[in-house]
């Protein structure tokens, strides 16, 4: 089984991506651009994204019959749970891609994301409720630009738009900036919070 994510840029692709009709699909996960008025860490392409569709399937050869019915950017990922979300109801997705840096070899790249910053992320934001990693390994929409990193972060509303709860302390954003170069460029970071339909 493998799974596809789907970057979507418009409501009518989330609305076709609720009903997708391929051979071998088992779930679809849904979830539309929350658009808050507050929102922080909305960056780059995040304020034009519609949603996200993570797909389960039992072949990524169906990727074509799933662009017939909607247009978005595709991608095979390995999906990686370093904190299961949280059963409660009602909680915002922090969505968060990013390409890999050019500077960067594919093990520099994996250990300051997944070895460096993943467990140190937990200080960035004590009260998330859950995080998910999906590691990109082929771009699946011709086009489509080059995302590596599609991460998933769970967060209860009120602590979501309030920065003294969302973030850690001043050690740990410092800490965060310092670990930023090994595992991303700024300037190439989206992000924006979504709901799961």
């Amino acid at each position: 089984m493998e799974k596809i994510d789907l970057l979507i840029w418009s409501d009518d692709d989330v609305e076709a991506a609720r009903t997708l009709q391929v051979p071998g699909l088992r779930t679809a996960a849904v979830s539309r651009a929350a658009r808050l008025e507050k929102a922080p860490l909305v960056m780059g392409r995040g304020v034009a994204l519609a949603g996200l569709a993570e797909l389960w399937v039992d072949s990524v050869d169906v990727w074509p019959a799933i662009l017939e019915q909607l247009r978005a950017d595709a991608y095979l990922v390995t999906e990686s749970v370093p904190q299961p979300v949280s059963a409660e109801p009602g909680l915002l997705t922090h969505l968060t891609w990013f390409p890999k840096p050019e500077r960067l070899s594919d093990e520099e790249f994996f250990g300051g994301w997944h070895v460096v910053h993943t467990p140190s992320s937990a200080a960035l934001h004590p009260r998330r409720r859950g995080y998910v990693r999906d590691a990109v390994t082929r771009t699946l929409t011709p086009g489509a630009p080059p995302v590596r990193a599609i991460v998933s972060e769970s967060f209860v509303l009120e602590d979501y738009l309030d920065p003294a709860r969302l973030f850690g302390g001043p050690e740990a954003l410092k800490v965060t900036m310092d670990e930023l170069p090994l595992y991303a460029d700024a300037a190439d970071i989206s992000s924006c919070p979504v709901w799961k339909e």
